[in-house]
């Protein structure tokens, strides 16, 4: 963390000026403290339905598909509205829209924990999404128009550790609050926490969030919003639905239409260049953030395959209870937030390099951990896995907050929030397409079965799957700045 004089220094809305040196520094921590918590919430969100699944599915009757659904179905409204939720923070205030996103996620956090069946969690589910397609973009945002120099790479790197940590945490949660059974409400408390961590960042955000806005902020382009979120869902629900159906004609005629969608989208966009586009495609002119916004999908693909089948195959391939699942999730924790930590202290020195290594450390914790899986079968603990799975934490680690950081240096001001937007919106779209390939990787093999080897076998492919989508993420990092003066405006 900086210190208090540099934050003072640095820490300031470019519509209004900064406050006396000591009021803005406590604030700004203050700040920073509730917009990482309400990144926070996101992650968790994402991820803490996980090791929660089992016992969702025994108490509601979900299917394989549902099951899907509960991520898929958080994922797509957040990678639909992403965009336009950034645009409307540039355009609003992105305090503004903090707020209303915080409430609208708190509010779906209940319906979820009140939830009696399959349908109606899911459908809460999306309307989380959406709270946190208006929530999220605003977090990137402030980042970007408060800090500097290495006050914003130090920021981007604890940016970086909440993202990391989040991520696991969110199963280690659900598997302790569904074991625990509280009150004899099974899973629910693992979105019943939200409502009182939701309220805490309406009240401090409100009073110390630094309100900005852009200065020349457009409109948002709804006709462009309505044409991405129809290409994601008519690409992304065949994807999900297929297997189930044994990918019968009308499944290609979606993907096709799809496609079509999006070619009718990106024409859109180009006719709106001078007039308010959903999306400026002069951010994509230069190499530094088109290929890390790619990697950036990439990433969300490999967590979104990744996470999800890990906790299946712990549970029903090894036969482990929510709690020793867990105990994995913790063990991936203690990698990633080394990795991180290393990240934020390195407050960009090593550039490009830094992101790079840790995805080559995780490719090859990944294949030695497809090797171990498949010699160890039934017979591999928790204690036998904790070397691959700690570095395969270790490389993940050193990626998000760099990754993050590099991407969005050069971005000027007033494309803030919509250019975090679309950072953000490759890494839920990301993890909406890796949840629907699951289909395809995983549940093609296991058919929604509980059986041992089935799960085991399907896992070992989703690993090389994995290893594969880590080596194009690697290459894709190659568009970041070599050296470490380059990246900063």
């Amino acid at each position: 963390m900086c210190s208090g004089a540099d934050v003072a220094h640095t820490t300031q809305s470019p519509d209004h000026p900064a406050p006396p040196r000591p009021k803005m520094a406590l604030a700004a921590r203050i700040a920073l403290l509730v917009v990482l918590v309400a990144e926070l919430m996101d992650i968790l969100d994402q991820s803490v339905v996980l090791t929660a699944l089992p016992s969702i599915q025994e108490s509601t009757g979900a299917g394989p598909a549902a099951l899907q659904w509960l991520t898929t179905g958080y994922s797509l409204p957040v990678a639909v509205g992403l965009i336009t939720g950034g645009r409307l923070g540039d355009l609003y205030g992105r305090r503004r829209l903090v707020l209303i996103g915080t409430v609208v996620f708190t509010t779906a956090s209940l319906l979820c924990g009140l939830a009696a069946g399959p349908g109606v969690l899911i459908g809460a589910r999306a309307l989380q999404g959406v709270g946190v397609a208006l929530m999220i973009p605003q977090v990137l945002a402030t980042l970007h128009v408060t800090f500097e120099g290495q006050n914003r790479s130090r920021a981007y790197g604890l940016y970086g550790a909440v993202l990391s940590i989040a991520n696991v945490l969110g199963p280690v949660l659900g598997g302790l609050l569904t074991e625990a059974d509280l009150f004899g409400l099974s899973w629910r408390p693992i979105f019943l926490v939200n409502v009182p961590v939701g309220l805490a960042v309406i009240l401090l955000g409100r009073k110390f969030i630094p309100e900005s806005t852009a200065r020349k902020a457009d409109r948002p382009d709804l006709t462009g919003l309505a044409l991405s979120a129809l290409a994601i869902v008519l690409i992304i629900f065949p994807l999900t639905e297929g297997h189930l159906h044994h990918w019968p004609l009308w499944c290609f005629a979606l993907l096709a239409a799809g496609l079509l969608t999006l070619a009718a989208f990106l024409r859109h966009q180009q006719r709106k260049q001078d007039n308010a586009p959903l999306v400026p495609l002069s951010l994509f002119q230069g190499r530094q953030f088109t290929g890390g916004t790619a990697a950036q999908l990439m990433h969300g693909l490999l967590c979104g395959l990744f996470f999800m089948t890990w906790t299946l195959y712990l549970q029903r391939g090894l036969g482990m209870s929510a709690v020793h699942a867990a105990l994995a999730f913790v063990l991936l924790s203690f990698g990633e937030l080394a990795g991180a930590t290393i990240a934020a202290k390195s407050a960009g020195r090593f550039a490009r390099r830094l992101p790079q290594t840790g995805a080559l450390i995780t490719i090859a914790a990944m294949a030695g951990y497809g090797l171990q899986a498949a010699a160890g079968q039934a017979d591999l603990t928790l204690l036998g896995m904790t070397t691959p799975v700690v570095l395969i934490g270790f490389g993940l680690g050193m990626v998000s907050g760099p990754l993050a950081d590099m991407s969005l240096a050069r971005v000027p001001h007033e494309d803030a929030g919509v250019s975090s937007g679309l950072f953000n919106t490759a890494m839920h779209l990301g993890i909406a397409l890796g949840t629907a390939l699951t289909a395809l990787v995983y549940f093609a093999t296991t058919d929604g079965s509980p059986d041992a080897g089935l799960n085991r076998d399907a896992f070992i492919t989703v690993l090389w799957w994995v290893g594969g989508l880590l080596a194009l993420m690697w290459a894709l990092m190659f568009c970041l700045p070599k050296h470490p003066n380059s990246h900063n405006d």
